[in-house]
């Protein structure tokens, strides 16, 4: 998230008035401005648009005291301030995605002022474009599977060997001793090498269902507040008019696997299939 534009503020004066900066939410084609009217984004700040022929970028003007280069470093290691500033961003976004086909940034992306952020959209017009078109009529569902006790302990372990002879003394106890211990072990990674192959399993049969599929890093226990072992936390970009029938694959993938509990979220716009810093780019996965 600390990645930003390929302008990203100095902190010296712009045109949007010393000590200030504009923040970029996303860029939207077609999109209305009145569909924005009133609505606030981050810090409170009034969300305004900056057009550029057919397209529009949804932005507000910020202060550096809390957006510039050192407030950010500090602010994005605030889990608070972190999570307001994310739910405001979404919020920005997913309002005129509803309205217009619109292409999301990271948060926390910064320019001086608004002729800069016309000038960019009109430099990159057409990747925009393509980013655009590979989103409309698409939505981003997210995919959390967890492994609780049950699918991450061991199996039972076989009968024990007769044991040891009589006389055999110490050294043939501490040689069964390890031999436990051993097996133990060796049980504890067939059991999560099983549940890696079915979140893998879960996985495949879903992106079989999605136009594109994108892998993310396990979420912090402390940001998700679930019990249990994330195995999986994927992104899928879905037509329209499917999302029905991915949340029943869900459902039945994760009826498969007992012990695993498979979470569905969305619809999002779709943040994990535009690249930022260039919309051009295929997502991962693409063309599946």
């Amino acid at each position: 998230m600390t990645d930003r534009a390929t302008d990203p503020v100095t902190g010296q004066g712009t045109a949007a008035g010393d000590g200030l900066a504009v923040y970029l939410y996303g860029v939207a084609r077609g999109l209305d401005p009145a569909a924005l009217d009133g609505v606030a984004g981050v810090g409170g700040a009034p969300v305004r648009t900056v057009p550029s022929g057919t397209l529009t970028a949804l932005v507000s003007t910020v202060p550096l005291e809390e957006y510039g280069e050192a407030a950010l470093r500090e602010n994005l290691e605030d889990l608070a301030w972190l999570e307001a500033t994310a739910r405001a961003h979404h919020d920005v976004v997913d309002l005129a995605a509803h309205a217009a086909p619109t292409a999301p940034v990271r948060i926390a992306t910064l320019y001086r002022d608004d002729a800069r952020v016309a000038q960019v959209l009109a430099e990159q017009g057409e990747a925009f474009a393509r980013a655009l078109d590979r989103v409309a009529g698409r939505a981003e569902w997210g995919i959390k599977a967890y492994a609780h006790r049950e699918a991450l302990e061991p199996a039972e372990p076989p009968e024990p060997e007769s044991a040891p002879a009589p006389g055999a003394g110490s050294a043939g106890a501490g040689t069964a001793y390890l031999r436990r211990r051993q097996d133990e072990r060796r049980r504890r990674a067939d059991a999560g090498r099983k549940v890696g192959e079915q979140a893998a399993a879960i996985h495949d049969r879903l992106a079989e269902l999605a136009v594109a599929a994108r892998h993310h890093p396990p979420q912090d226990p402390k940001l998700s507040g679930r019990a249990g072992v994330q195995i999986l936390n994927a992104a899928y970009l879905l037509e329209e008019g499917d999302a029905a029938a991915f949340a029943e694959a869900a459902r039945a993938a994760g009826e498969r696997c007992p012990g695993i509990e498979v979470e569905v979220t969305g619809p999002w716009p779709p943040y994990s299939f535009i690249d930022t810093t260039d919309p051009a780019a295929e997502p991962e996965g693409a063309g599946r």
